[in-house]
């Protein structure tokens, strides 16, 4: 049986590659007669630099960015054979950089990303892909338009500061010294299907907001949409595209101040890392992802694979799950009682034992 394992990472523990290695050590010690490939993937959230990476010509470079609670961190990105761009955000602005007690999206910001954007630009990336998954942040992508150099202000005139706490009172923006952007074609790799005034019920309670702070942050967006609007030239439809809501509404951000365009963030990496020609001739594929549930189907790896590929798919998840049936054949968590994360040899254990069904 031809097997291809085609994980994403899960989430803050352990990387696609690490992920894909595990399962299929432990499949191989179920079914050692099985022929088995891997090829890690990425929805473009935590992890897309990893796996882009390991392309052929692909070059890992490094720059110091504003880091989600404003000091500096270096961040990696990736410049690929052919002269394009990978910006991972969750490296400039992630919620892994942050412990559970430093988490608060009134605080958080994009700027960082849009450093590593115009070191992308600045080093003649013509088309740059950024992923949005895996932000501490909900600001609407206002960090990043400033740190692209985007003037935002309040009514005074004073410059707005960043974070999600002071985003409600913005009534301005412009485009101040920002570079040119017209000739730079930049693809939002969305991770979700999420609009942009979703975005803080549904994604502000993980990155640290209670109830209060929810409604204020949908005020700030709220805020922020009639500043695109109406300074920037945003399209009225934007907010409602799917995906204007991932990474706290960086995707809106970044789609009204430079253009660029949400694209499904699963699909455009499996085209990038060569999923299709791995697909062909596959009898089973392997997938996973820290957590299985209804979100999974949405803008995800799985939901991605499960419509690429017509035959069996199973999945190793980092914990228990409550999988939608119609989503994938079969699943094994890594780690079941939930006090800890998954390891690798939890991994091994669970593609053990889910190989043992097959």
């Amino acid at each position: 049986m031809r097997v291809l394992v085609a994980p994403d990472s899960f989430g803050g523990t352990l990387s696609a590659t690490a992920v894909a290695t595990a399962v299929a050590e432990g499949w191989r010690r179920s079914r050692p007669g099985d022929e088995v490939a891997v090829q890690p993937l990425s929805d473009g959230g935590e992890g897309l630099v990893d796996v882009v990476a390991a392309l052929e010509g692909a070059s890992v470079q490094r720059f110091e960015v504003v880091g989600p609670r404003g000091l500096a961190h270096e961040a990696r990105w990736v410049l690929l054979a052919d002269g394009s761009a990978v910006v991972e955000s969750a490296q400039a602005c992630g919620l892994a950089h942050l412990a559970p007690d430093r988490r608060d999206p009134r605080r958080t910001t994009t700027w960082g990303v849009g450093q590593l954007l115009d070191a992308a630009r600045r080093a003649g990336a013509r088309r740059v892909l950024v992923g949005l998954g895996g932000s501490a942040t909900v600001d609407g992508g206002a960090g990043a338009l400033s740190g692209l150099g985007f003037r935002l202000t309040v009514d005074d005139g004073s410059g707005l500061k960043v974070g999600g706490e002071d985003l409600p009172r913005v009534t301005g923006a412009d485009r101040g010294w920002v570079a040119h952007w017209d000739g730079v074609e930049v693809e939002l790799l969305a991770d979700v299907t999420t609009v942009l005034a979703d975005a803080p019920r549904l994604f502000g309670p993980q990155k640290g907001a209670d109830q209060a702070t929810v409604e204020h942050l949908e005020r700030g967006l709220a805020a922020w949409r009639r500043v695109c609007e109406d300074d920037l030239g945003a399209a009225p439809d934007l907010a409602e595209a799917p995906g204007s809501g991932a990474a706290g509404g960086l995707g809106y951000g970044l789609a009204a101040g430079i253009g660029a365009r949400l694209v499904p963030g699963a699909g455009s990496v499996a085209g990038l890392v060569g999923l299709p020609a791995a697909l062909v001739g596959a009898d089973v594929v392997v997938t996973g992802e820290g957590r299985l549930d209804a979100t999974s189907a949405a803008g995800k790896v799985v939901g991605h694979l499960r419509a690429a590929h017509p035959g069996r798919l199973l999945a190793v998840t980092g914990g228990p799950g409550d999988a939608p049936s119609d989503l994938v054949d079969d699943h094994e968590p890594a780690a079941r009682g939930g006090e800890r994360d998954a390891d690798a040899d939890d991994v091994a254990a669970a593609a053990a034992r889910l190989a043992g069904r097959a």
